[in-house]
Protein backbone atom coordinates (compact mmCIF):
# COMPACT_ATOMS: atom_id res chain seq x y z
CA UNK A 1 0.00 0.00 0.00
CA UNK A 2 1.13 3.50 -0.75
CA UNK A 3 -0.04 6.67 0.98
CA UNK A 4 -0.69 9.96 -0.86
CA UNK A 5 -1.89 13.35 0.34
CA UNK A 6 -5.08 15.11 -0.70
CA UNK A 7 -4.98 18.58 -2.24
CA UNK A 8 -8.46 19.34 -1.04
CA UNK A 9 -8.29 22.35 1.30
CA UNK A 10 -11.22 21.01 3.28
CA UNK A 11 -9.04 18.07 4.35
CA UNK A 12 -5.66 19.66 5.14
CA UNK A 13 -4.18 16.77 7.04
CA UNK A 14 -6.01 13.86 5.56
CA UNK A 15 -4.06 11.02 4.02
CA UNK A 16 -5.62 8.45 1.72
CA UNK A 17 -4.24 4.97 1.39
CA UNK A 18 -3.84 3.83 -2.19
CA UNK A 19 -5.01 0.23 -2.27
CA UNK A 20 -5.57 -2.11 -5.16
CA UNK A 21 -9.09 -2.06 -6.50
CA UNK A 22 -10.89 -4.69 -8.47
CA UNK A 23 -13.45 -4.68 -11.23
CA UNK A 24 -16.88 -5.43 -9.68
CA UNK A 25 -17.77 -7.96 -12.35
CA UNK A 26 -14.66 -10.17 -11.92
CA UNK A 27 -14.77 -13.40 -9.94
CA UNK A 28 -11.83 -14.61 -7.87
CA UNK A 29 -10.98 -18.25 -7.40
CA UNK A 30 -8.64 -19.88 -4.86
CA UNK A 31 -7.73 -23.57 -5.41
CA UNK A 32 -10.83 -23.96 -7.52
CA UNK A 33 -13.15 -22.67 -4.74
CA UNK A 34 -15.08 -19.42 -4.81
CA UNK A 35 -14.26 -17.06 -1.94
CA UNK A 36 -15.53 -13.51 -1.42
CA UNK A 37 -12.73 -10.93 -1.20
CA UNK A 38 -12.87 -8.50 1.74
CA UNK A 39 -11.51 -4.97 1.27
CA UNK A 40 -10.78 -2.81 4.32
CA UNK A 41 -8.83 0.43 4.72
CA UNK A 42 -8.37 3.19 7.30
CA UNK A 43 -8.66 6.95 6.85
CA UNK A 44 -7.10 9.22 9.49
CA UNK A 45 -7.59 12.98 9.50
CA UNK A 46 -7.30 15.96 11.82
CA UNK A 47 -10.17 18.47 11.81
CA UNK A 48 -10.31 21.88 13.39
CA UNK A 49 -13.42 22.70 15.39
CA UNK A 50 -13.85 25.97 17.25
CA UNK A 51 -10.13 26.56 17.44
CA UNK A 52 -9.33 23.07 18.78
CA UNK A 53 -7.54 20.37 16.86
CA UNK A 54 -9.52 17.16 16.92
CA UNK A 55 -8.13 13.89 15.65
CA UNK A 56 -10.63 11.37 14.42
CA UNK A 57 -10.16 7.95 13.01
CA UNK A 58 -12.60 6.69 10.41
CA UNK A 59 -12.66 3.03 9.62
CA UNK A 60 -14.54 1.69 6.60
CA UNK A 61 -14.94 -1.99 6.12
CA UNK A 62 -16.92 -3.49 3.25
CA UNK A 63 -17.25 -7.03 2.05
CA UNK A 64 -17.28 -7.60 -1.68
CA UNK A 65 -20.65 -8.33 -3.16
CA UNK A 66 -21.60 -11.91 -3.89
CA UNK A 67 -20.70 -13.25 -7.34
CA UNK A 68 -22.95 -11.99 -10.10
CA UNK A 69 -25.22 -14.31 -12.02
CA UNK A 70 -27.11 -13.96 -15.29
CA UNK A 71 -30.18 -12.75 -13.42
CA UNK A 72 -28.46 -9.70 -11.88
CA UNK A 73 -29.47 -6.16 -12.89
CA UNK A 74 -26.28 -4.95 -14.55
CA UNK A 75 -26.00 -7.76 -17.07
CA UNK A 76 -29.69 -7.17 -17.89
CA UNK A 77 -28.90 -3.53 -18.70
CA UNK A 78 -26.01 -4.63 -20.86
CA UNK A 79 -28.23 -7.12 -22.64
CA UNK A 80 -30.84 -4.43 -23.24
CA UNK A 81 -28.28 -2.38 -25.16
CA UNK A 82 -28.28 -5.02 -27.83
CA UNK A 83 -32.07 -5.29 -27.98
CA UNK A 84 -34.31 -4.27 -30.88
CA UNK A 85 -35.17 -0.86 -29.39
CA UNK A 86 -31.51 -0.04 -28.90
CA UNK A 87 -30.70 -1.08 -32.48
CA UNK A 88 -33.64 0.97 -33.81
CA UNK A 89 -32.40 4.02 -31.91
CA UNK A 90 -28.91 3.66 -33.35
CA UNK A 91 -30.27 3.20 -36.87
CA UNK A 92 -32.51 6.26 -36.48
CA UNK A 93 -29.57 8.37 -35.34
CA UNK A 94 -27.35 7.18 -38.18
CA UNK A 95 -30.11 7.72 -40.74
CA UNK A 96 -30.73 11.28 -39.57
CA UNK A 97 -27.00 11.95 -39.62
CA UNK A 98 -26.70 10.75 -43.22
CA UNK A 99 -29.83 12.50 -44.51
CA UNK A 100 -28.95 15.84 -42.90
CA UNK A 101 -25.55 15.87 -44.63
CA UNK A 102 -25.24 19.11 -46.63
CA UNK A 103 -23.22 17.70 -49.58
CA UNK A 104 -25.85 14.98 -49.98
CA UNK A 105 -28.67 17.55 -50.07
CA UNK A 106 -26.79 19.64 -52.65
CA UNK A 107 -26.26 16.54 -54.77
CA UNK A 108 -29.96 15.72 -54.57
CA UNK A 109 -30.88 19.23 -55.71
CA UNK A 110 -28.52 18.94 -58.68
CA UNK A 111 -30.05 15.55 -59.53
CA UNK A 112 -33.57 16.99 -59.47
CA UNK A 113 -32.50 19.95 -61.62
CA UNK A 114 -30.76 17.63 -64.11
CA UNK A 115 -33.79 15.37 -64.44
CA UNK A 116 -36.07 18.37 -64.93
CA UNK A 117 -33.79 19.71 -67.66
CA UNK A 118 -33.76 16.29 -69.31
CA UNK A 119 -37.56 16.23 -69.13
CA UNK A 120 -37.73 19.49 -71.07
CA UNK A 121 -35.36 18.19 -73.77
CA UNK A 122 -37.08 14.82 -74.30
CA UNK A 123 -40.60 15.08 -75.71
CA UNK A 124 -43.07 13.90 -73.10
CA UNK A 125 -46.10 11.67 -73.51
CA UNK A 126 -45.45 10.56 -77.10
CA UNK A 127 -46.16 7.12 -78.54
CA UNK A 128 -43.31 4.55 -78.51
CA UNK A 129 -42.92 4.82 -82.30
CA UNK A 130 -41.95 8.46 -81.86
CA UNK A 131 -38.98 7.50 -79.65
CA UNK A 132 -38.05 4.61 -81.96
CA UNK A 133 -37.54 7.12 -84.75
CA UNK A 134 -36.01 9.96 -82.77
CA UNK A 135 -33.58 7.86 -80.70
CA UNK A 136 -32.74 4.88 -82.95
CA UNK A 137 -30.27 2.21 -81.92
CA UNK A 138 -28.21 2.54 -85.08
CA UNK A 139 -27.59 6.27 -84.44
CA UNK A 140 -27.54 6.72 -80.61
CA UNK A 141 -27.31 10.21 -79.14
CA UNK A 142 -23.87 10.83 -77.56
CA UNK A 143 -22.94 7.35 -78.70
CA UNK A 144 -25.11 5.48 -76.19
CA UNK A 145 -28.51 7.14 -75.60
CA UNK A 146 -31.30 5.31 -77.45
CA UNK A 147 -35.02 4.75 -77.11
CA UNK A 148 -34.34 1.95 -74.64
CA UNK A 149 -33.09 4.48 -72.08
CA UNK A 150 -36.17 6.63 -72.59
CA UNK A 151 -38.77 3.88 -72.27
CA UNK A 152 -36.99 1.73 -69.67
CA UNK A 153 -36.28 4.58 -67.23
CA UNK A 154 -39.62 6.29 -67.85
CA UNK A 155 -38.12 9.44 -69.36
CA UNK A 156 -41.12 9.66 -71.71
CA UNK A 157 -43.11 10.71 -68.63
CA UNK A 158 -40.24 12.15 -66.60
CA UNK A 159 -42.17 13.99 -63.91
CA UNK A 160 -44.11 10.90 -62.85
CA UNK A 161 -41.28 8.41 -63.35
CA UNK A 162 -40.05 6.41 -60.32
CA UNK A 163 -36.55 7.88 -60.64
CA UNK A 164 -37.71 11.49 -60.50
CA UNK A 165 -40.21 10.88 -57.69
CA UNK A 166 -37.60 8.88 -55.75
CA UNK A 167 -35.00 11.65 -55.91
CA UNK A 168 -37.68 14.17 -54.97
CA UNK A 169 -38.67 12.07 -51.94
CA UNK A 170 -35.01 11.73 -50.91
CA UNK A 171 -34.56 15.51 -51.08
CA UNK A 172 -37.68 15.99 -48.97
CA UNK A 173 -36.34 13.51 -46.40
CA UNK A 174 -33.05 15.43 -46.26
CA UNK A 175 -34.89 18.71 -45.66
CA UNK A 176 -36.93 17.17 -42.85
CA UNK A 177 -33.83 15.61 -41.27
CA UNK A 178 -31.97 18.94 -41.42
CA UNK A 179 -34.94 20.70 -39.84
CA UNK A 180 -35.15 18.13 -37.04
CA UNK A 181 -31.44 17.88 -36.26
CA UNK A 182 -30.29 21.48 -36.86
CA UNK A 183 -33.01 24.12 -37.13
CA UNK A 184 -35.33 23.03 -34.31
CA UNK A 185 -32.50 22.76 -31.73
CA UNK A 186 -31.31 26.25 -32.74
CA UNK A 187 -34.81 27.60 -32.14
CA UNK A 188 -34.96 25.98 -28.71
CA UNK A 189 -31.61 27.49 -27.76
CA UNK A 190 -32.63 30.91 -29.10
CA UNK A 191 -35.77 30.99 -26.98
CA UNK A 192 -33.94 30.36 -23.70
CA UNK A 193 -33.22 33.20 -21.32
CA UNK A 194 -29.47 32.79 -20.99
CA UNK A 195 -27.87 35.15 -18.51
CA UNK A 196 -24.11 35.72 -18.30
CA UNK A 197 -22.79 36.29 -14.79
CA UNK A 198 -19.20 37.35 -15.46
CA UNK A 199 -17.68 40.33 -17.21
CA UNK A 200 -15.13 38.03 -18.86
CA UNK A 201 -17.86 36.05 -20.64
CA UNK A 202 -19.45 39.27 -21.89
CA UNK A 203 -16.12 40.55 -23.26
CA UNK A 204 -15.85 37.40 -25.42
CA UNK A 205 -18.91 38.37 -27.48
CA UNK A 206 -18.67 39.79 -31.02
CA UNK A 207 -19.41 43.25 -29.63
CA UNK A 208 -18.52 44.34 -26.11
CA UNK A 209 -18.45 47.66 -24.30
CA UNK A 210 -18.45 48.96 -20.74
CA UNK A 211 -20.19 51.95 -19.22
CA UNK A 212 -18.35 53.14 -16.08
CA UNK A 213 -21.29 55.04 -14.59
CA UNK A 214 -24.60 53.55 -15.74
CA UNK A 215 -27.64 51.65 -14.54
CA UNK A 216 -28.60 48.30 -16.00
CA UNK A 217 -32.28 49.31 -15.69
CA UNK A 218 -31.62 52.26 -17.99
CA UNK A 219 -29.91 49.94 -20.47
CA UNK A 220 -32.98 47.67 -20.41
CA UNK A 221 -35.30 50.62 -21.02
CA UNK A 222 -33.24 51.79 -24.02
CA UNK A 223 -33.22 48.25 -25.48
CA UNK A 224 -36.98 47.87 -25.05
CA UNK A 225 -37.46 51.11 -26.97
CA UNK A 226 -35.39 49.63 -29.81
CA UNK A 227 -37.67 46.60 -30.09
CA UNK A 228 -35.77 44.14 -27.92
CA UNK A 229 -37.35 41.64 -25.54
CA UNK A 230 -35.61 42.37 -22.23
CA UNK A 231 -35.23 40.11 -19.17
CA UNK A 232 -33.63 41.16 -15.86
CA UNK A 233 -32.41 38.85 -13.12
CA UNK A 234 -30.58 40.59 -10.31
CA UNK A 235 -27.53 42.35 -11.80
CA UNK A 236 -27.81 40.43 -15.10
CA UNK A 237 -29.71 41.37 -18.25
CA UNK A 238 -30.55 39.39 -21.37
CA UNK A 239 -32.27 40.84 -24.45
CA UNK A 240 -33.01 39.62 -27.96
CA UNK A 241 -34.95 40.55 -31.08
CA UNK A 242 -35.54 39.05 -34.51
CA UNK A 243 -36.45 35.56 -33.31
CA UNK A 244 -38.53 35.24 -36.48
CA UNK A 245 -35.26 35.19 -38.40
CA UNK A 246 -34.42 31.97 -36.58
CA UNK A 247 -37.84 30.49 -37.33
CA UNK A 248 -37.71 31.41 -41.03
CA UNK A 249 -35.30 28.63 -42.16
CA UNK A 250 -37.76 26.06 -40.81
CA UNK A 251 -40.49 27.79 -42.81
CA UNK A 252 -38.30 27.71 -45.92
CA UNK A 253 -37.80 23.97 -45.53
CA UNK A 254 -41.53 23.39 -45.00
CA UNK A 255 -42.33 25.52 -48.06
CA UNK A 256 -39.92 23.52 -50.22
CA UNK A 257 -41.44 20.27 -48.97
CA UNK A 258 -44.90 21.62 -49.84
CA UNK A 259 -43.75 22.49 -53.36
CA UNK A 260 -42.27 19.02 -53.88
CA UNK A 261 -45.35 17.33 -52.41
CA UNK A 262 -47.60 19.37 -54.68
CA UNK A 263 -45.47 18.58 -57.72
CA UNK A 264 -45.59 14.89 -56.87
CA UNK A 265 -49.35 15.03 -56.44
CA UNK A 266 -49.68 16.81 -59.79
CA UNK A 267 -47.49 14.30 -61.58
CA UNK A 268 -48.99 11.15 -60.08
CA UNK A 269 -52.55 12.18 -59.21
CA UNK A 270 -53.91 14.23 -62.10
CA UNK A 271 -56.01 13.57 -65.23
CA UNK A 272 -55.43 15.08 -68.67
CA UNK A 273 -57.14 14.94 -72.04
CA UNK A 274 -57.76 16.84 -75.28
CA UNK A 275 -60.78 16.93 -77.58
CA UNK A 276 -61.91 18.80 -80.69
CA UNK A 277 -65.68 19.24 -80.70
CA UNK A 278 -67.75 20.72 -83.58
CA UNK A 279 -70.28 23.39 -82.76
CA UNK A 280 -73.57 21.87 -81.62
CA UNK A 281 -72.17 18.57 -80.31
CA UNK A 282 -71.32 17.42 -76.79
CA UNK A 283 -69.10 14.99 -74.87
CA UNK A 284 -68.73 13.49 -71.38
CA UNK A 285 -65.76 14.60 -69.29
CA UNK A 286 -64.84 11.10 -68.13
CA UNK A 287 -64.56 9.92 -71.77
CA UNK A 288 -61.82 12.46 -72.46
CA UNK A 289 -59.70 12.46 -69.30
CA UNK A 290 -56.99 9.83 -68.79
CA UNK A 291 -55.06 9.25 -65.53
CA UNK A 292 -51.44 10.34 -65.35
CA UNK A 293 -50.28 8.31 -62.34
CA UNK A 294 -51.02 5.82 -59.60
CA UNK A 295 -52.60 8.47 -57.34
CA UNK A 296 -55.23 9.52 -59.92
CA UNK A 297 -58.77 9.09 -58.66
CA UNK A 298 -61.92 10.15 -60.59
CA UNK A 299 -64.58 12.33 -58.99
CA UNK A 300 -68.31 12.83 -59.41
CA UNK A 301 -67.63 15.70 -61.82
CA UNK A 302 -66.36 13.18 -64.39
CA UNK A 303 -69.99 12.37 -65.20
CA UNK A 304 -70.64 15.93 -66.38
CA UNK A 305 -71.73 16.40 -70.00
CA UNK A 306 -70.36 19.41 -71.89
CA UNK A 307 -72.26 20.89 -74.82
CA UNK A 308 -70.66 23.29 -77.34
CA UNK A 309 -73.34 25.90 -77.92
CA UNK A 310 -71.33 28.13 -80.22
CA UNK A 311 -67.82 28.65 -81.53
CA UNK A 312 -66.66 31.96 -83.05
CA UNK A 313 -63.49 33.96 -83.67
CA UNK A 314 -62.25 37.54 -83.53
CA UNK A 315 -59.97 39.00 -86.22
CA UNK A 316 -57.39 41.72 -86.64
CA UNK A 317 -57.87 44.38 -89.28
CA UNK A 318 -55.42 42.43 -91.45
CA UNK A 319 -57.78 39.46 -91.38
CA UNK A 320 -55.63 37.28 -89.08
CA UNK A 321 -57.27 35.42 -86.19
CA UNK A 322 -56.79 37.30 -82.91
CA UNK A 323 -58.92 35.29 -80.48
CA UNK A 324 -61.41 32.43 -80.49
CA UNK A 325 -64.26 31.70 -78.10
CA UNK A 326 -66.46 28.76 -77.16
CA UNK A 327 -69.82 29.00 -75.41
CA UNK A 328 -70.07 25.90 -73.18
CA UNK A 329 -72.92 24.44 -71.15
CA UNK A 330 -72.29 21.92 -68.37
CA UNK A 331 -75.06 19.45 -67.60
CA UNK A 332 -75.43 16.87 -64.86
CA UNK A 333 -76.58 13.29 -65.31
CA UNK A 334 -80.23 14.44 -65.20
CA UNK A 335 -79.64 16.82 -68.13
CA UNK A 336 -79.90 19.96 -66.03
CA UNK A 337 -77.56 22.83 -66.85
CA UNK A 338 -75.32 23.42 -63.83
CA UNK A 339 -73.00 26.01 -65.38
CA UNK A 340 -72.54 28.02 -68.57
CA UNK A 341 -69.59 30.13 -69.64
CA UNK A 342 -67.91 31.43 -72.78
CA UNK A 343 -64.23 30.57 -72.60
CA UNK A 344 -61.29 31.85 -74.63
CA UNK A 345 -57.52 31.63 -74.63
CA UNK A 346 -56.25 32.48 -71.10
CA UNK A 347 -59.82 32.48 -69.75
CA UNK A 348 -60.62 28.85 -68.81
CA UNK A 349 -63.65 27.30 -67.15
CA UNK A 350 -63.31 25.63 -63.75
CA UNK A 351 -65.86 23.25 -62.30
CA UNK A 352 -65.58 20.49 -59.68
CA UNK A 353 -61.77 20.49 -59.77
CA UNK A 354 -61.77 20.25 -63.60
CA UNK A 355 -60.25 23.03 -65.69
CA UNK A 356 -61.21 23.43 -69.37
CA UNK A 357 -58.84 25.48 -71.55
CA UNK A 358 -59.42 26.93 -75.01
CA UNK A 359 -56.31 25.83 -76.93
CA UNK A 360 -57.09 25.28 -80.60
CA UNK A 361 -59.65 25.50 -83.37
CA UNK A 362 -60.50 24.01 -86.76
CA UNK A 363 -63.26 23.98 -89.38
CA UNK A 364 -65.27 20.80 -89.25
CA UNK A 365 -67.76 21.27 -92.12
CA UNK A 366 -69.23 23.56 -94.77
CA UNK A 367 -73.01 23.80 -95.05
CA UNK A 368 -74.09 24.49 -98.64
CA UNK A 369 -77.10 24.55 -100.97
CA UNK A 370 -76.71 23.01 -104.42
CA UNK A 371 -79.26 24.05 -107.02
CA UNK A 372 -81.58 25.12 -104.17
CA UNK A 373 -81.38 21.64 -102.61
CA UNK A 374 -80.01 20.83 -99.20
CA UNK A 375 -78.49 22.00 -97.00
CA UNK A 376 -75.60 19.54 -97.33
CA UNK A 377 -72.76 19.26 -94.83
CA UNK A 378 -69.35 18.78 -96.48
CA UNK A 379 -66.62 17.64 -94.08
CA UNK A 380 -63.54 19.87 -94.07
CA UNK A 381 -60.09 18.31 -93.78
CA UNK A 382 -56.87 20.05 -92.69
CA UNK A 383 -54.32 20.43 -95.48
CA UNK A 384 -50.57 20.38 -94.97
CA UNK A 385 -48.87 23.64 -95.95
CA UNK A 386 -45.57 25.28 -95.10
CA UNK A 387 -45.39 27.38 -91.96
CA UNK A 388 -47.92 27.61 -89.16
CA UNK A 389 -50.82 28.81 -91.29
CA UNK A 390 -53.97 26.72 -91.25
CA UNK A 391 -55.79 25.65 -94.38
CA UNK A 392 -58.89 23.46 -94.67
CA UNK A 393 -60.48 21.99 -97.77
CA UNK A 394 -63.42 19.97 -99.07
CA UNK A 395 -64.64 18.58 -102.42
CA UNK A 396 -68.05 18.50 -104.13
CA UNK A 397 -68.17 15.89 -106.92
CA UNK A 398 -69.69 16.90 -110.26
CA UNK A 399 -70.96 14.30 -112.71
CA UNK A 400 -70.58 10.54 -112.23
CA UNK A 401 -69.24 9.97 -108.73
CA UNK A 402 -68.41 6.35 -109.62
CA UNK A 403 -66.04 7.38 -112.39
CA UNK A 404 -62.34 6.59 -111.72
CA UNK A 405 -61.36 10.16 -112.71
CA UNK A 406 -64.19 11.95 -110.98
CA UNK A 407 -63.92 15.72 -110.90
CA UNK A 408 -65.70 18.37 -108.90
CA UNK A 409 -65.69 21.72 -107.15
CA UNK A 410 -62.95 22.39 -104.58
CA UNK A 411 -63.52 24.69 -101.61
CA UNK A 412 -60.74 26.06 -99.43
CA UNK A 413 -60.82 28.15 -96.24
CA UNK A 414 -58.21 29.65 -93.92
CA UNK A 415 -60.78 30.70 -91.32
CA UNK A 416 -64.50 31.21 -90.90
CA UNK A 417 -64.60 34.53 -92.80
CA UNK A 418 -64.49 33.47 -96.45
CA UNK A 419 -64.51 30.41 -98.73
CA UNK A 420 -62.50 30.20 -101.97
CA UNK A 421 -64.08 28.05 -104.70
CA UNK A 422 -62.40 26.37 -107.72
CA UNK A 423 -64.05 24.65 -110.69
CA UNK A 424 -63.35 21.09 -111.80
CA UNK A 425 -60.40 22.27 -113.89
CA UNK A 426 -58.78 23.87 -110.84
CA UNK A 427 -59.47 27.44 -111.96
CA UNK A 428 -60.56 30.10 -109.44
CA UNK A 429 -64.32 30.50 -109.59
CA UNK A 430 -64.83 33.04 -106.83
CA UNK A 431 -64.94 33.86 -103.12
CA UNK A 432 -68.01 33.80 -100.93
CA UNK A 433 -68.65 34.62 -97.28
CA UNK A 434 -70.71 32.22 -95.14
CA UNK A 435 -74.28 33.44 -94.50
CA UNK A 436 -74.06 35.93 -97.38
CA UNK A 437 -76.68 33.93 -99.33
CA UNK A 438 -74.96 35.04 -102.53
CA UNK A 439 -74.98 32.15 -105.07
CA UNK A 440 -72.15 31.29 -107.44
CA UNK A 441 -72.43 29.24 -110.66
CA UNK A 442 -69.67 26.68 -111.17
CA UNK A 443 -69.69 23.99 -113.87
CA UNK A 444 -73.42 24.32 -114.32
CA UNK A 445 -74.27 24.14 -110.61
CA UNK A 446 -75.51 26.94 -108.38
CA UNK A 447 -73.71 26.89 -105.03
CA UNK A 448 -74.67 28.87 -101.91
CA UNK A 449 -72.40 28.83 -98.84
CA UNK A 450 -74.85 28.68 -95.94
CA UNK A 451 -72.41 28.39 -93.03
CA UNK A 452 -68.91 27.36 -91.99
CA UNK A 453 -69.10 25.17 -88.87
CA UNK A 454 -66.10 25.58 -86.57
CA UNK A 455 -64.70 23.10 -84.08
CA UNK A 456 -63.35 24.04 -80.67
CA UNK A 457 -60.07 22.51 -79.47
CA UNK A 458 -60.26 22.00 -75.70
CA UNK A 459 -57.75 20.77 -73.14
CA UNK A 460 -59.13 19.32 -69.91
CA UNK A 461 -57.22 18.52 -66.77
CA UNK A 462 -57.55 17.96 -63.05
CA UNK A 463 -54.53 18.89 -60.96
CA UNK A 464 -54.95 18.45 -57.19
CA UNK A 465 -51.38 19.57 -56.58
CA UNK A 466 -51.83 23.13 -57.84
CA UNK A 467 -53.16 24.59 -54.54
CA UNK A 468 -50.35 22.88 -52.64
CA UNK A 469 -47.68 24.21 -55.02
CA UNK A 470 -49.13 27.74 -54.88
CA UNK A 471 -49.21 27.61 -51.08
CA UNK A 472 -45.62 26.36 -51.03
CA UNK A 473 -44.35 29.13 -53.31
CA UNK A 474 -46.23 31.76 -51.31
CA UNK A 475 -44.76 30.47 -48.06
CA UNK A 476 -41.31 30.28 -49.67
CA UNK A 477 -41.37 33.94 -50.69
CA UNK A 478 -42.56 35.08 -47.26
CA UNK A 479 -40.17 32.94 -45.22
CA UNK A 480 -37.24 33.83 -47.49
CA UNK A 481 -37.83 37.52 -46.79
CA UNK A 482 -38.22 36.86 -43.05
CA UNK A 483 -34.98 34.85 -42.98
CA UNK A 484 -33.07 38.06 -43.74
CA UNK A 485 -34.11 39.46 -40.35
CA UNK A 486 -31.18 39.48 -37.93
CA UNK A 487 -31.47 37.55 -34.67
CA UNK A 488 -29.57 39.75 -32.20
CA UNK A 489 -28.73 38.87 -28.57
CA UNK A 490 -27.43 41.23 -25.90
CA UNK A 491 -26.09 40.51 -22.41
CA UNK A 492 -25.33 43.04 -19.68
CA UNK A 493 -23.98 42.83 -16.13
CA UNK A 494 -24.03 45.46 -13.38
CA UNK A 495 -20.69 45.30 -11.54
CA UNK A 496 -20.65 48.06 -8.94
CA UNK A 497 -20.95 51.34 -10.75
CA UNK A 498 -20.08 49.87 -14.16
CA UNK A 499 -22.23 48.04 -16.67
CA UNK A 500 -20.59 45.54 -19.03
CA UNK A 501 -22.48 45.01 -22.26
CA UNK A 502 -21.89 42.47 -25.02
CA UNK A 503 -23.85 41.06 -27.93
CA UNK A 504 -23.88 39.12 -31.18
CA UNK A 505 -26.04 38.65 -34.25
CA UNK A 506 -26.33 36.04 -36.98
CA UNK A 507 -26.64 38.64 -39.77
CA UNK A 508 -25.88 42.33 -40.28
CA UNK A 509 -22.39 41.95 -38.83
CA UNK A 510 -21.45 45.49 -39.82
CA UNK A 511 -24.68 47.23 -38.84
CA UNK A 512 -24.95 45.57 -35.41
CA UNK A 513 -21.98 47.40 -33.76
CA UNK A 514 -23.25 50.68 -35.20
CA UNK A 515 -26.71 50.04 -33.75
CA UNK A 516 -25.22 49.14 -30.36
CA UNK A 517 -23.13 52.30 -30.25
CA UNK A 518 -26.19 54.42 -31.06
CA UNK A 519 -28.17 52.75 -28.28
CA UNK A 520 -25.39 53.03 -25.71
CA UNK A 521 -25.00 56.72 -26.47
CA UNK A 522 -28.55 57.15 -25.20
CA UNK A 523 -27.82 55.56 -21.81
CA UNK A 524 -27.61 58.37 -19.21
CA UNK A 525 -24.59 58.71 -16.95
CA UNK A 526 -25.46 58.23 -13.27
CA UNK A 527 -24.09 60.49 -10.51
CA UNK A 528 -22.61 59.03 -7.32
CA UNK A 529 -25.70 59.37 -5.11
CA UNK A 530 -27.90 57.69 -7.63
CA UNK A 531 -25.40 54.86 -8.08
CA UNK A 532 -25.44 54.07 -4.36
CA UNK A 533 -29.23 53.87 -4.38
CA UNK A 534 -29.09 51.66 -7.45
CA UNK A 535 -26.59 49.33 -5.80
CA UNK A 536 -28.79 49.10 -2.70
CA UNK A 537 -31.83 48.21 -4.79
CA UNK A 538 -29.91 45.45 -6.64
CA UNK A 539 -28.46 43.97 -3.45
CA UNK A 540 -31.87 44.16 -1.80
Amino acid sequence: MKAFSSSNPCLPKTHFLKVPTFHPFLRFHTNGAKRPHTLSFTISCKMKNKGKSVSQKIVLSEASPPPLTEDDDVPEIIKKKGGPFWVAKILRRKTLQILSNLPLAIGEMFAVASLMALGTIIDQGEAPDFYFQKYPEDHPVFGFFTWRWVLTLGFDHMFSSPIFLGVLALLGASLMACTYTTQLPLIKVSRRWSFLHSAEAIRKQEFSESLPRASIQDVGTILMGAGYEVFLKGPSLYAFKGLAGRLAPVGVHIAMILIMAGATLSAAGSFRGSVTVPQGLNFVVGDVLAPSGFLSSPTEAFNTEIHVNKFYMDYYESGEVSQFHTDLSLRNMDGEEVMRKTISVNDPLRYGGITIYQTDWSISALQILKDNEGPYNLAMAPLQINGDKKLFGTFLPVGDINSPDVKGISMLARDLQSIVLYDKEGKLAGVRRPNSKLPINIDGSEIVIVDAIGSSGLDLKTDPGVPVVYAGFGALMITTCISYLSHSQIWALQDGTAVFIGGKTNRAKIEFPEEMNRLLDKVPEIVESTLSKQADSISG
